[in-house]
């Protein structure tokens, strides 16, 4: 192991990640490592990103949410995520504040990145969810969410938007933090064996 600057990671990043997730330094340079093994240019690409997504749901299509969690994260819009973009992603998806969390989410259904949301954007993002949801658990789903246009239907409508209405993120959070079922529709848990 000769070169050593590469291994370890900086203090700066360090110091940034500690501030901005509950990770403690231990896991932090823990994944660092196998960060370092995975990906020794130091950035993912989409497809590894995919990859290790699918990991996470075995049975079912991760890719098209994958690509949509990817670009959500990738805030510098280089079409990698480096080290930093990638604990945080990880943070976001896993852990985190509900704000914080509903932030990203807000940022997920902003295919285009323009600020806002609207229908458009939560019917792409219903597919992108429902692929994520195996199939004998899809055939089990209430009536009025059993497809992914109606669950976006239904997202839809807790925000008392028009069709053709867009939405601002601070509509986004609160519709959300108000409505239980919305905040169930906006993602996809799989069910806890």
């Amino acid at each position: 192991m000769g070169n050593s600057t590469s291994s370890a990671i900086s203090k700066e990043i360090l110091q940034d990640l500690k501030l901005n997730t509950t990770f403690t330094e231990n896991e932090i340079s823990q994944w660092y490592e196998n960060f370092q093994t995975q990906c020794p240019t130091g950035r993912i690409t989409p497809e590894e990103f995919e990859q290790i997504y699918a990991r996470f749901f075995p049975d079912s299509d991760a890719k098209s949410y994958a690509r949509h969690v990817f670009r959500s994260f990738d805030t510098n819009d280089d079409g990698t995520l480096d080290f930093k973009e990638y604990i945080i992603a990880l943070h976001m998806t896993s852990t985190g504040k509900t704000t914080r969390k509903l932030e990203w989410a807000f940022s997920l259904f902003d295919v285009d990145k323009n600020g806002y949301i609207n229908k458009t954007e939560v019917t792409e993002i219903c597919q992108a969810i429902f692929k994520l949801i195996p199939k004998e658990e899809q055939s089990k789903l209430p009536e009025d969410e059993n497809t992914p246009e109606k669950r976006a239907n239904k997202l839809w409508s807790y925000f008392e938007k028009k069709d053709s209405e867009r939405l601002a993120e601070g509509e986004f959070i609160k519709g959300v933090i108000e409505n239980e079922n919305a905040m169930r529709l906006i993602h996809y848990e799989p069910v806890k064996e």
